[in-house]
């Protein structure tokens, strides 16, 4: 018999995509199945939003649920990977399921999980289920992992579904086209349920296009639909002017930084348009879901602004058009000239850790390392010849920790710090934990 302090280990120990890549990879929903079958269905209880994307989808997922519970939901948010501990994979009104729960709950369906032999992914998308059902939430959002059409989360079947974008990220699970990889996210498309997407490419946006008629599922395009009339960048918030089919919006302001942020609210906007009756004749919920999402969601790590002289910024970007986002908004905010630039940098093997070192040179940013203590990670020695192969100055290499430790010295009210490359960087950077998300829209 499992115990329960060994519950978690126990979790830990099924193969995960975050420690062996591919290996772990256990696509189709066999498994899923199987699980839910035994647990009761759980995922039936409630209505969900299901929301898949290369970039953008998790940023999107909690946007929408701040919305929701300023709206009165009781909302479940499921989002990976977790950054400090696995109960911020299943999020109830912005609250990590307890380790006391996971481990009562790992513990009893241990026998089932040994039968089924699901991985650590399939396992804890099985446990938000469960778990959401159990606190009687009123509406779950739920973001895709990887792909979408056999992703472990595509059991659900929803009143809505998301696509964000469509971009380069793990090309040699999800193809190298972009048809390829948006014939996958556009997996999440279910019968007749209503589909909203950003997606821009003309390739990409046929295959949903395509994918939708197939489904006879209703096909919302956002830039048809919301006209973006006026963006402002300002630290912590940054300040929206729209107007979608419902009413103008004259001063938004949502909590998350960067134009491609911009996006994603107004997908979140436009999606609680289509699915919350309270927002047809009153904008509050909105307006007060976008300026807390942090507080209302719980999300962490998108743009996060630790202090602001010097300006200190966390995200977890791991691909180019991530990085791409980030840098963007630092100069909007900070413009290159005014002070120096420092990052604390990694990447893991899966990762186009070449492009994404171009960039960060290109950028003005003197490199620090901080090397991760994980089998599927570049390694220091690699990261720091892309670095110097893209011209750029390399600071040392070690954790995150001893990069804030070298950096913190060398930092002066005008310079610019930015951590990013992983989850797994932002998690171990010192001030991360005490400082991420505490900055209110009225500061700075």
């Amino acid at each position: 018999m499992l115990q329960h302090m060994e519950a978690l280990s126990y979790l830990l120990s099924l193969p995960r995509f975050a420690d062996q890549g591919k290996a772990a990879y256990r696509p189709g929903l066999a498994r899923m199945e199987a699980l839910l079958a035994a647990m009761g269905q759980p995922h039936r209880a409630y209505p969900c939003v299901h929301i898949a994307g290369t970039n953008g989808k998790g940023s999107t997922a909690s946007l929408l649920a701040a919305i929701a519970r300023a709206a009165g939901y009781r909302v479940g948010l499921h989002t990976s990977p977790h950054l400090w501990q696995i109960g911020e994979r299943m999020r109830v009104n912005g609250a990590p399921a307890s380790t006391t729960w996971l481990e009562r709950a790992i513990t009893r369906y241990h026998p089932l999980f040994e039968q089924v032999q699901p991985s650590f992914f399939e396992a804890t998308v099985a446990l938000s289920f469960l778990y959401f059902a159990e606190q009687q939430v009123d509406l779950a959002i739920v973001e895709v992992g990887l792909g979408g059409r056999l992703d472990a989360t595509n059991v659900v079947h929803p009143r809505l579904a998301i696509i964000t974008s469509i971009g380069f990220d793990h090309t040699d699970i999800l193809g190298n086209t972009l048809e390829a990889i948006a014939r996958e996210k556009a997996g999440i498309i279910k019968p007749g349920v209503p589909v909203l997407t950003a997606v821009t490419q003309p390739e990409a946006r046929a295959v949903i296009h395509q994918t939708a008629i197939a489904q006879q599922a209703p096909l919302h395009y956002l830039w048809d639909e919301v006209y973006l009339e006026g963006v402002a960048l300002e630290v912590p918030c940054m300040r929206l002017r729209a107007r979608t089919p419902l009413r103008h919006y004259a001063n938004l302001e949502p909590a998350l930084l960067g134009r491609h942020q911009a996006t994603n609210a107004l997908l979140a906007l436009r999606a609680a348009e289509l699915i919350f009756p309270e927002v047809v004749d009153d904008p509050h919920p909105i307006v007060q879901g976008l300026r807390n999402v942090k507080q209302l969601s719980g999300l962490r790590g998108r743009f996060d602004v630790l202090q602001t002289r010097p300006l200190i910024v966390v995200d977890v970007a791991h691909n180019p058009d991530g990085l791409t986002a980030v840098l963007e908004t630092i100069e909007a905010i900070h413009p290159l000239g005014i002070g120096r630039r420092y990052a604390i940098w990694s990447a893991l093997q899966d990762k186009d850790a070449p492009t994404m070192a171009k960039q960060l040179v290109q950028a003005g940013f003197a490199v620090y390392i901080g090397a991760l203590e994980n089998p599927r990670a570049w390694s220091a020695i690699e990261l720091i010849a892309l670095v110097q192969q893209a011209g750029g100055q390399v600071l040392g290499a070690g954790t995150a920790a001893s990069g804030w430790h070298l950096l913190q010295q060398r930092l002066g009210p005008e310079d610019v710090l930015l951590i990013t490359g992983s989850h797994q960087v932002v998690a171990t950077f010192p001030l991360a934990r005490s400082s991420i998300g505490s900055l209110p829209c009225d500061a700075g």
